[in-house]
């Protein structure tokens, strides 16, 4: 294909996934009527079916389609098949309402219906179903995926389905990057699952509440007896008394009273951070008639009142719950959730939020937001003072306060990690139960991580909404990055494999604030094999095969820990012993118990040194892996990260410039076959800074891992001008664990 023509074709695909209608029919109706390249031609047709439809005309769109079904391709058949059937339909009348499986309703009810932009028909039972959305939104867009088969050249008339998708399965084939859905069917009765003990979740909520108080008590301990400090080496001023006072009561009490007022307080802060405003039932009901009658039934059934709904102007698909009592719940959703899922999907994703409520563990969570949000709202600021100064000198102390306030947010929102991770199992169970259609949860899960990945690829960095709402969505940001954006190149199945066969998979959840999707999944699978229902996605039973010795040596650092106390247990010992027969006399050291912190720290740095070899081995140019082999590397089910695997990729470097993203908390490649979580470390005096990379066209050199979050350890970044950046991770490795030796050792000696 002419290089214009392929612009051509790539530069209409762009715009159809914003949604400039227009513009993609005026880039894609010459490649259309080309002749010269078949396989563009069909892409383009495809395009302009979607865009005609869009745009209202209809007519315009039946004749592409007919056209299509005279295709000597059997795929481009059925999708012509398809959308010709679902096009007739929507000329009918009564066909002007959504459709409840895939069509579009805008915010403002008072503008009418526009059709789909592919369609949804139920075939055979066992039959696929083909389903896509679309609008301004591109998180709709698996079928942005389209532009990525623009080399691909389509199978010839007798190819088989499975044998042009390779290794994918037919549940999730991309034909021209559209998702194909199972559609499998929800339950028409079934029975109550068994009750869940819920102990654990009561006992974790109180812990969580509990360790949310002792970080915050030390935090402002910590302030106080520094204003003190200060002021005492200040002249001519005092040292406060009133900081001298234990605050431990008093700060009890203000949390207590802060969960009482939550409701009010975050619907406050919401509203002034991110624009929240009410969201009117009757609105809900044009998008999910399911969803209202869900919320309806359930609370009738509990004798709670109707939780008051709210809706946040986020192109990002979320939804959280907030309150202190069922009485005062707050359900809020984004625009974009509304308008990525369909009516089974988005009543499943408000029966999960009945979960919380029902529980009781969105109290807690509320008070954890509301702590937090003020917190990342002040490190959001101070990040944008810092930007707005332009000497390097001046900048460097407000982006060292902002790093440290972002530091405080990460350490109190760590105290909701476990509770955030625990109470997802049971809001899925609960919903699976209240709407008996754990697949269309399932579908939800996907079309949620595949919404916030493309929000993240539209605006080119991780939103302020996204990382400080994060703990209370449904689906995590991170999660989402590789998950989300994977669909085009491998099937959920093989890519989820790793969540639900690996056997150590957990212990690389211990930071993350989701479970793992897969897992989740897999349960939801369960429910409904144990209804007697098909399930969305097929999991095999076969667990992987991972050696124990990879996984210790994985976890070296830590299990020289108690190795460490061990250590110290012998030498108390041999000390006692050598006291008692007055060989040595050693009373005065084994008597300061300072010894045993020395002795932990050496053995966590030698678990380290143990491991740096193994995590970092040398990257040959001969055993490197590219852009192609990612899909390979994500679906490995016994991949741990002390593998290490040589990679080399090719993308565009994604994340927030200036001082907000000083830690590089915030970096992400987007390559040809989805987005990679990077992480770096900046070495001081380096002339080029990484935020200098953002938005560029980049090579990525480092050590691929496997684990919870897919992740590169960056070795090197490269410019296509040639500038480079190091990210010396061996380098810390071997301070870190020089640095606890030569401290453990003195605490040892000197007690």
């Amino acid at each position: 294909m002419p290089s214009h023509a392929k612009s051509s074709l790539e530069a209409g695909l762009i715009a159809l996934k914003q949604g400039n209608y227009q513009t993609a029919i005026a880039q894609l109706e010459p490649i259309a009527s080309s002749q010269s390249n078949a396989t563009a031609s069909l892409q383009a047709q495809v395009g302009l079916v979607m865009a005609y439809a869009r745009t209202g005309e209809v007519s315009k769109a039946i004749a592409i389609s007919q056209n299509l079904i005279e295709s000597n391709n059997p795929q481009v058949q059925e999708w012509a098949t398809r959308a010709l059937e679902h096009l007739t339909k929507r000329k009918k009348p009564d066909q002007e309402s959504k459709n409840v499986e895939t069509g579009f309703v805008t915010f403002d009810n008072s503008t009418p219906v526009t059709p789909p932009l592919t369609p949804t028909l139920e075939e055979k039972p066992n039959d696929q179903v083909i389903e896509t959305k679309s609008d301004d939104t591109p998180a709709m867009v698996p079928l942005a995926r389209l532009k990525a088969t623009v080399a691909t050249p389509l199978p010839p008339p007798t190819a088989p389905l499975n044998g042009f998708m390779g290794s994918v399965t037919r549940t999730q084939a991309k034909l021209f990057g559209v998702i194909y859905w199972r559609q499998a069917q929800r339950a028409k009765a079934w029975q109550p699952l068994r009750k869940p003990k819920l102990i654990p979740l009561r006992l974790l909520s109180v812990g969580t509440f509990i360790a949310l108080f002792w970080l915050i008590r030390a935090i402002v301990k910590l302030a106080m007896g520094f204003i003190n400090q200060t002021l005492v080496k200040l002249p001519y001023l005092e040292p406060l008394q009133l900081l001298y006072r234990d605050p431990t009561k008093l700060l009890l009490v203000v949390l207590v009273i802060l969960i009482g007022l939550s409701p009010w307080l975050l619907d406050l802060l919401l509203a002034k951070l991110y624009g929240q405003r009410e969201f009117p039932k009757d609105v809900l009901n044009a998008h999910s008639r399911e969803a209202v009658r869900v919320l309806q039934r359930c609370c009738q059934q509990r004798h709670w009142p109707l939780p008051k709904l709210r809706i946040l102007p986020m192109a990002a698909p979320i939804i959280l719950t907030y309150g202190s009592l069922p009485r005062n719940a707050r359900i809020v959703v984004s625009q974009g959730l509304l308008e990525q899922l369909a009516d089974d999907e988005i009543a499943a994703i408000y029966a999960t939020q009945l979960g919380h409520i029902a529980h009781w563990d969105f109290a807690v969570m509320s008070l954890l937001l509301l702590v937090t949000l003020p917190t990342y709202k002040l490190y959001q600021q101070v990040s944008k003072w810092g930007d707005k100064i332009s000497g390097k000198i001046w900048r460097s102390p407000l982006t060292i306060l902002a790093s440290l306030i972002y530091g405080v947010w990460c350490l109190l929102t760590a105290t909701g990690l476990w509770l955030s991770r625990l109470r997802l199992y049971y809001s899925d169970r609960v919903a699976a139960e209240i709407t008996g259609n754990p697949n269309a949860l399932i579908r939800a899960l996907l079309k949620i991580a595949i919404g916030i990945a493309a929000d993240i690829e539209k605006q080119e960095h991780t939103s302020w909404q996204l990382e400080s709402l994060n703990l209370l969505t449904p689906v995590s940001h991170q999660q989402s990055l590789s998950l989300g954006t994977i669909a085009s190149n491998l099937s959920f199945e093989s890519f989820l494999k790793w969540d639900t066969a690996n056997p150590y998979r957990r212990w690389f959840t211990i930071n993350n604030s989701h479970p793992l999707i897969g897992d989740r999944i897999e349960r939801l699978c369960q429910i409904a094999r144990h209804w007697h229902l098909d399930t969305e996605v097929h999991f095999s039973s076969v667990p992987s095969k991972v050696k124990r010795q990879s996984f210790l040596l994985q976890i070296a650092p830590w299990l020289g820990i108690p190795l460490g106390l061990l250590f110290a247990a012998l030498v108390w010992l041999t000390w006692q012993l050598a006291f008692a027969l007055k060989f040595l006399n050693l009373k005065w050291i084994y008597e300061d118990w300072s010894f045993i912190t020395g002795c932990l720290l050496i053995g966590f740095s030698i678990g380290t040194v143990m491991r740096i070899n193994p995590f970092f081995p040398d990257i040959k140019p001969a055993t490197v892996q590219t852009d192609n082999s990612l899909p390979n590397l994500l679906s490995d089910p016994s991949a741990l990260p002390i593998d290490s695997i040589s990679v080399r990729l090719v993308g565009k470097l994604l994340g927030r410039q200036g001082t907000s993203n000083s830690l590089a908390q915030d970096l992400i490649l987007q390559s040809s076959a989805g987005l990679v979580k990077l992480h770096h470390i900046s070495w001081l005096g380096q002339s080029v800074n990484h935020q200098d990379m953002i938005g560029r066209q980049i090579i990525v050199t480092g050590w691929f891992r496997r684990g919870a979050t897919p992740w590169i350890d960056i070795q090197t970044l490269e410019t296509q001008s040639g500038k480079t950046i190091h990210s010396p991770h061996p380098i810390w490795s071997i301070f870190l664990a020089v640095a606890a030796q030569a401290w453990g050792a003195y605490v040892f000696l000197t007690g």
